[in-house]
């Protein structure tokens, strides 16, 4: 039976595990007012913009929340579904999917909830019900394979933050990065194997994760080098010749330099060197969302056959696949050593 009781007073035969997978977050609605609170949360983590707060707090308040909410909203609006935005729906079905997948094997001693770092639900939201469900040990899993400042960094912040606000806090363990998690590799070659066996090959694979500046990588970020890993292990894993595959970056924004080569560039120059068919995929990326559907499967692909290219295909991120499913299990069940007992 699982416990549900005061844990700072008496601590069950066998401690309840909590899981938190979080990931970046979402404007509650595709509408203006909705994005400029959201871009408001997101743009003012100085985890994400590294410049002086003073001179960053006039250039996002009078400038880009008075021009960027309005197109974001009418970018958001072509990815919207039904049941909300899809990095939303994605990470929900995610989190169900985990849930399932450990109470087959761990009985009710387990319990999955998901938070985003900025919209909701946050991640305070989600960690006070897994409190009131009277765990003894969380495991944080924020959904980034390659660990970067601005994602994972600032996810350890906002628990931290919520930490020093309680009596008591259960023994936690947080996932930096799998990156080079052989079940993590494995789902991505698989996303690419059965997409290619559907479909064929094309001229180059392209490994297209999310830019970050070139000066958080200069301050000692991980994040490129474990991107570039990243692709090696999967070019290895597929068999792929070095000429037969690139890693490149996308959304930079603003006019400093960011991460190179950049994903938009590199297609609009591929079919100058007889490079006409072009499959991309973003390892970077748990979920769907507004970066892959509408920046790589739209905007990037008019890019590519405006520059003469033949074929563009995108291979989807790995959302809720049991392939997906499976590597988070395997990653979860590694990262909880000691702590869960089979059902």
């Amino acid at each position: 039976m699982k416990y549900i009781g005061s844990p700072q007073f008496s601590e069950p035969p066998n401690p309840s595990v909590g899981i938190l997978i979080t990931n970046l977050g979402t404007p509650d609605s595709p509408t203006k007012g909705a994005l400029k609170t959201y871009l408001r949360e997101f743009l003012s983590d100085p985890r994400v913009i590294e410049i002086p707060r003073i001179v960053w707090w006039i250039i996002l308040n009078f400038i880009i929340l008075n021009i960027r909410p309005a197109r974001s909203a009418e970018a958001y609006s072509t990815v919207w579904t039904e049941e909300g935005s899809p990095l939303l729906v994605h990470t929900k079905n995610q989190a169900k999917g985990l849930n399932k997948a450990l109470s087959s094997l761990y009985g009710e001693e387990i319990i999955v909830h998901f938070g985003m770092r900025y919209g909701k639900p946050n991640i305070e939201s989600a960690i006070k019900q897994l409190i009131s469900a009277g765990i003894q040990k969380l495991l944080v899993l924020p959904l980034y394979p390659q660990y970067s400042g601005p994602t994972t960094g600032s996810t350890f912040d906002a628990v931290a933050k919520d930490f020093v606000k309680r009596r008591w806090i259960p023994e936690t363990r947080f996932v930096s990065s799998y990156y080079d998690h052989p079940s993590y590799i494995e789902a991505i070659a698989s996303q690419i194997e059965n997409h290619r066996s559907k479909y064929g090959e094309s001229d180059m694979l392209i490994f297209s994760y999310h830019g970050e500046p070139q000066s958080y990588r200069e301050a000692g970020d991980p994040y490129f080098q474990q991107c570039i890993k990243t692709s090696e292990l999967l070019a290895k894993r597929l068999a792929l010749k070095e000429d037969k595959y690139l890693t490149t970056f996308q959304s930079r924004f603003g006019p400093r330099e960011w991460l190179q080569p950049y994903t938009d560039d590199t297609l609009k120059e591929l079919p100058n060197k007889q490079v006409k068919s072009v499959q991309i995929i973003c390892p970077g990326f748990s979920s769907d969302c507004l970066e892959t559907i509408e920046e790589i499967n739209v905007e990037n692909r008019q890019y590519f056959l405006d520059a003469g290219g033949k074929k563009y295909q995108y291979i989807p991120c790995l959302n809720s696949e049991p392939s997906h499913i499976n590597a988070l299990l395997q990653l979860v069940t590694d990262q909880c050593q000691g702590w869960l007992k089979s059902a």
